[in-house]
């Protein structure tokens, strides 16, 4: 058991509390109130939080921790399979290494889970997976795998092709390759859908199944069924307003869920945006603007947006912005107009619920994850400390200065 004593709980979910405590038990919060007596028999270690602010652990929306590896170069980048425009099937579980410096960073900072995958270089990138960020065997940190299906929009689909003498090197190309992938997809789904077949993606058994059975899967394929059921959403790389239109137009022609990730120009369009009821994940702002499609990328994007009605997450797109100026950027996006306690929901509970993993964690209440992290004060001010991170109940990280 971990017990977290005398802290300032601010739980993402409900009333705070000025002084409070939180008892972890098997990886879970199992109670939350002002004051918690255990037996003196009790074998608990105990974090004294008193004069910190208790939140639960910072949420990056958007990156490619681990995919990209810090201090290794080519050797360590496996980001784009950028040979092959489309490619649904590749999967960042099989990519991401839990030993890269920035997982280190990450938990140092007050950050407990990401959602890593494919970068942009595909129309289609492949599967983005949600996992905590201490261990060392991947397997053990998911979350959700598959989280979301990676889709890509201008430049960089468009640079990576264009020297290869094939397409997308328009975005007329780009949106045409997509919607006949799903098209073709559609087709797919439906069929396996109707027939009540379980994915070869499903579990061990589902592959077993289908042997046994005698019928023949289209690997190629089958990654777009939790997508056509709605069980995960697309993850669109959109910067200007012409490709976030785009992607709109195309999921709702397919009826499709899909999330808005970096959506630089989204500020220009904020009420197109809010109508389309599709979130956004918005950054990395804490970046040069080394592209023409994002010349007009500012932190005041997230707070436009909100104002709109969109829901919004702030992410670094690691390593892009790294990964421990994710509550930085936060801070940033508040400066210039989104309201405080939405910089803090942008890290914590909007970016679960974005990612669709909100039962899980995101905020503190009784039940779900102990992924706890305990700051000085605001995570948004520079000067801010990280005194615990707390990940499924265990210490993962103590300043021990």
């Amino acid at each position: 058991m971990l017990l977290l004593k005398n802290g300032c709980l601010k739980t993402m979910a409900r009333d705070g509390l000025p002084k409070g405590d939180i008892l972890c038990r098997n990886g879970k919060i199992e109670r939350i109130a002002q004051h918690i007596e255990l037996p003196e028999s009790a074998e608990v270690q105990t974090v004294d939080a008193s004069g910190c602010l208790v939140m639960p652990g910072l949420i990056d929306a958007h990156c490619h921790l681990g995919i990209t590896e810090e201090k290794k170069g080519a050797e360590g980048d496996d980001c784009n399979e950028n040979v092959e425009p489309v490619t649904p099937w590749l999967r960042a579980l099989d990519a991401v290494n839990p030993m890269d410096a920035g997982f280190e960073d990450a938990v140092r900072a007050g950050i407990t889970s990401v959602m890593a995958g494919p970068g942009s270089s595909n129309v289609v990138g492949g599967q983005f997976v949600f996992l905590k960020t201490k261990g060392r065997c991947v397997d053990d940190l998911v979350v959700r795998a598959p989280a979301a299906m990676k889709i890509a929009f201008g430049e960089n689909p468009k640079v990576n092709f264009s020297g290869m003498g094939k397409s997308p090197v328009t975005r007329m190309a780009i949106a045409g390759m997509l919607r006949r992938e799903l098209f073709e997809a559609r087709k797919y789904c439906a069929s396996r859908l109707q027939s009540g077949k379980a994915s070869v993606f499903g579990g061990q058994d589902g592959g077993r199944d289908m042997q046994l059975r005698g019928e023949e899967a289209d690997f190629a394929r089958e990654p777009w069924l939790p997508v056509f059921s709605r069980d995960i959403p697309l993850k669109a790389h959109v910067h200007r307003v012409d490709d976030i239109f785009t992607a709109i137009r195309i999921a709702k022609e397919f009826g499709l869920d899909m999330t808005l990730d970096h959506c630089s120009e989204g500020h220009l369009v904020a009420d197109r945006i809010a109508e389309s009821g599709f979130p956004a994940i918005v950054g990395p702002d804490l970046s040069c603007r080394n592209k023409i499609e994002i010349q007009y990328v500012d932190f005041k994007t997230a707070g436009q947006l909100h104002r709109a009605g969109v829901l919004v997450a702030i992410c670094t797109d690691h390593p892009v912005s790294t990964i421990q100026s994710l509550p930085l950027c936060a801070g940033l996006a508040v400066k210039a107009g989104l309201p405080p306690e939405e910089g803090l929901r942008a890290i914590t509970c909007n970016a679960a619920r974005i990612c669709r993993v909100f039962d899980r964690v995101g905020s503190l209440e009784e039940g779900k994850d102990a992924d706890i992290a305990v700051f000085t004060g605001s995570p948004m001010e520079v000067a801010t400390r990280v005194r615990c991170t707390v990940i499924d109940g265990r210490i993962a990280y103590r300043d021990q200065g």
